[in-house]
């Protein structure tokens, strides 16, 4: 039985106050990711402060990395089912409980724990906003509407990263978590006032098998990722988890060919719009994010920089990227999303190569012209790259459409931390320090490069009008 609903009028449709449920939204999944990556600068501090190593401190920020990109395909699926407005509260909810959890964590196992937990909750924020905000606002506004959830959802662990150091030199690491309860609870307010109710789709099973196998087919794969590079990829765990990482990939596939209700609907895999658009999210997240963590190691180990000074410098890419993606409107409008997205990722690849460049005598001005540079890509190519995926899906499926976005999102940034970082590691000893930075940016310019190559695939044309409607033009085959 077809779980679609009848062709009756949608109360979603362009509602009145849609921009002010916007901001509601916006606001609530900032505060829940602003977080994620906002110890990145202070681990050494907080090794220190719990005797422990920092190796086993990076899960403070791999861990709910981790746990972002394996439960949003099921929190996405399950607000299909349930309604997008109970999720976001739940996870909301859930948010400010781990964030109260963190300020009071004992130890380092506690922290990590409770970190991990609170970004599982904060999860649910991601596809529900992204359902929410397709439904709400009409095709000739959605590019500019994604244009800022693109900015929060991408931008809020970015501002994390910008801030971490000076905000934890201050008031100390605890005070960051203990202010975030009282954000997260105003959001919840504001959410529960204004979110509206989506349809729901109770027809058919949950796919708990699927679920279940994309867990761990995702898990094992990421965790090798990220301890290959420091315990080695002969390591019996790493291997194992090379294994059992595709092993269970594979049986998502099978299952997921026969499921009543499928958590990703294998037919959307041969949509190019929606394919090659979260293919090139995750490549282009994996180069930016990669640049992001090795820049502040670059500006304090070459050039000499503070971690306060280093934080105001990076300012200026999230600030360019807040600018950037509410004007990628204009840009689909004039070019095309294809031309959008394929020009944002130029310039990534552009600011890579300058960043490759850099060294102990850059200037700041270089440096934040680098940086600002790759903020106004990012800005530009992600507001068409999810609008894509809308027009490339069924509405019944945004939510799950979303959560595919930020499961793919979070695996490719930590597969573009690994490899830059990686990259610059093993030629430290040939070339120097200086130099290995060098070498670990052009890791990150040949996944930029790529990211281009798969953007002239998304869902598009070449005017903007056709742009603004999609089903106008039949997608390209594969």
């Amino acid at each position: 039985m077809s779980d679609q609903p009848a062709a009756t009028p949608d109360p979603l449709a362009a509602p009145p106050n849609r921009w002010r449920i916007l901001v509601a939204v916006l606001f609530g999944l900032f505060a829940v990711n602003v977080t994620v990556t906002i110890l990145a600068v202070s681990i050494h501090r907080i090794a220190g402060e719990f005797g422990t190593a920092e190796s086993t401190m990076t899960w403070v920020v791999t861990g709910p990395m981790l746990a972002f990109g394996v439960v949003g395909p099921l929190v996405g699926k399950l607000g299909d089912r349930i309604g997008m407005r109970r999720i976001y509260l739940w996870g909301l909810a859930g948010a400010a409980v781990m964030s109260a959890a963190s300020a009071l964590a004992w130890s380092a196992g506690a922290l990590i724990a409770f970190r991990t937990l609170g970004a599982i909750e904060g999860a649910a924020t991601g596809p529900a906003s992204f359902a929410v905000i397709s439904r709400i606002f009409p095709k000739e506004e959605r590019v500019r509407a994604l244009g800022y959830w693109s900015m929060v959802a991408a931008g809020a662990p970015v501002v994390g990263v910008v801030i971490g150091g000076p905000l934890v030199e201050a008031f100390g690491w605890r005070a960051l978590f203990w202010g975030q309860v009282p954000l997260i609870l105003t959001a919840f307010a504001f959410a529960f006032r204004l979110f509206p109710e989506t349809p729901k789709h109770l027809t058919g099973k949950f796919d708990v098998a699927g679920a279940a196998l994309i867990a761990v087919g995702v898990t094992p794969l990421l965790f090798a990722l990220n301890e290959g590079p420091r315990i080695g990829w002969t390591a019996p765990i790493v291997l194992a988890s090379l294994v059992l990482g595709p092993a269970a990939l594979y049986g998502f596939v099978r299952v997921e060919r026969v499921a009543e209700q499928p958590l990703l609907p294998l037919r959307y895999l041969r949509v190019p719009g929606f394919t090659y658009a979260i293919v090139t999210q995750a490549v282009l997240n994996g180069a930016y994010m990669g640049s992001f963590i090795l820049t502040p190691l670059l500006l304090q180990n070459v050039l000499g920089y503070s971690e306060t000074k280093t934080g105001l410098v990076s300012i200026a890419r999230p600030l360019a990227f807040a600018l950037a993606g509410p004007m990628a409107a204009r840009v689909v409008h004039r070019v095309g999303a294809r031309k959008a997205a394929s020009g944002g990722s130029v310039a990534v690849v552009v600011a890579l190569v300058a960043m490759a460049t850099l060294g102990a005598s850059s200037t700041v001005l270089m440096v934040m012209a680098c940086l600002a540079l790759a903020g106004i890509g990012m800005g530009t190519a992600m507001p068409p790259l999810a609008a894509s995926v809308t027009v490339s899906v069924e509405e019944a499926d945004y939510g799950i459409a979303g959560a595919a976005q930020q499961m793919m999102i979070q695996v490719g940034v930590v597969f573009g931390i690994t490899v830059m970082q990686s990259v610059q590691q093993t030629r430290l000893p040939a070339v120097g320090l200086e130099a290995s930075y060098h070498w670990g940016y052009a890791a990150g310019v040949v996944l930029a490069a790529a990211s281009v190559l798969t953007a002239t695939r998304i869902a598009s044309t070449h005017r903007s009008e056709a742009a603004l409607h999609p089903e106008t033009e039949p997608l390209p085959a594969l």
